[in-house]
């Protein structure tokens, strides 16, 4: 099978303790034919000195400093200054397992274009996995098996950044890195389901995803849970809303407040139900709320649920498949 050029693009900061580690998995691919546009984003300890070193041995390393600020600058200098046929992204922190590339490439190369080639991850932390990261490693795990990733987008992003490739033609024709958006990986999902890009299903642990205290997704005001909002919202506008529905918003905690507040700025009419008594009869933003049964006497309708308990969001689940609603066309689960 012809071998492409893999170009891995991978932005780093401060991460002298564990790139090491990054760098020695990629030198280690069984697939060879591979270049790293690896980008210091203002790096202040001894981080761009360890990849100066390996990139002095190594003339598939190529070392960028980044001209503007934040990942996704970093991401399109390290694109832009790529050549590469086939396309990946790695995280500094991270470690790939030795036939991570082989995998992704040999799949990416049997079902063509406008396919998305991904792999299971394993969440890995010295001070051990918290059970919300644990829960999502099995939750994206999962998806993958089969390739369903869009089936869930609205929940969370489907597609895990460091584990992805895709062709160089298909990147471009969704706008690769040039959206300012962040979170910038999971915008990305968006746009290849808005390609209709199709996931490749794989059932083989690729990529180790390392979790600490001070990782950027865990602290960076960009990947606050407002923005993660936001984004959902807009694509659900942009792609799945059908203005001839009705839609309903289920849930009056901190995020149905929340899409309740942006949807009555956007002007988007909706009607609000939840399971609070509390609540039920109450009016919230001129909105009054109405109990889960207000649901059947409206016609065509088009949920969007923000209740988290997942017992209740099984029992929401059956409840709408029995009055024949379909999932991500009648309803859309956002948590």
């Amino acid at each position: 099978m012809n071998k492409p050029l893999i170009s891995i693009l991978t932005p780093f900061k401060n991460t002298e303790a564990f790139i090491e580690d990054c760098l020695n998995s990629i030198v280690n691919q069984t697939y060879t034919n591979w270049e790293l546009l690896i980008v210091d984003d203002a790096s202040t300890d001894s981080s761009p000195n360890i990849v100066k070193a390996y990139a002095e041995k190594d003339s598939r390393i190529k070392l960028l400093k980044n001209t503007g600020n934040g990942i996704i600058d970093a991401l399109k200098l390290a694109f832009g200054n790529s050549k590469g046929a086939l396309i990946t992204r790695m995280d500094s922190d991270d470690v790939m397992q030795p036939h991570k590339l082989e995998v992704l490439a040999n799949k990416l190369l049997t079902f063509g274009k406008r396919h998305v080639a991904i792999g299971l991850v394993n969440y890995f932390s010295d001070a051990g996995i918290k059970d919300g990261y644990k829960s999502y490693e099995l939750w994206l795990n999962n998806l993958t098996k089969t390739g369903k990733n869009y089936s869930e987008i609205y929940k969370e992003c489907v597609i895990p950044s460091p584990c992805w490739m895709v062709y160089r033609s298909d990147l471009i024709a969704c706008n690769a890195f040039n959206p300012d958006t962040y979170p910038e990986d999971y915008d990305l999902a968006f746009r290849f389901y808005k390609h209709n890009y199709k996931c490749i299903p794989c059932d083989e642990v690729i990529h180790n995803w390392r979790d600490y205290r001070s990782r950027t997704s865990r602290t960076h005001v960009h990947y606050a849970e407002n923005h993660f909002i936001d984004l959902k919202l807009h694509y659900f506008l942009e792609l799945d809303y059908n203005p001839n529905k009705t839609l309903v918003v289920w849930g009056a905690g901190n995020k149905g407040k929340t899409i309740a507040k942006k949807l009555i700025k956007k002007q988007v009419p909706f009607e609000w139900i939840c399971d609070n008594p509390k609540k039920i009869g109450r009016d919230i933003y001129g909105e009054t709320l109405q109990p889960f049964r207000y649901l059947e006497g409206i016609e065509n309708p088009q949920s969007i649920i923000t209740v988290a308990n997942k017992a209740a969001q099984k029992d929401i689940n059956a409840y709408l498949k029995s009055i024949h609603l379909v999932n991500k066309k009648d309803y859309f689960f956002f948590c």
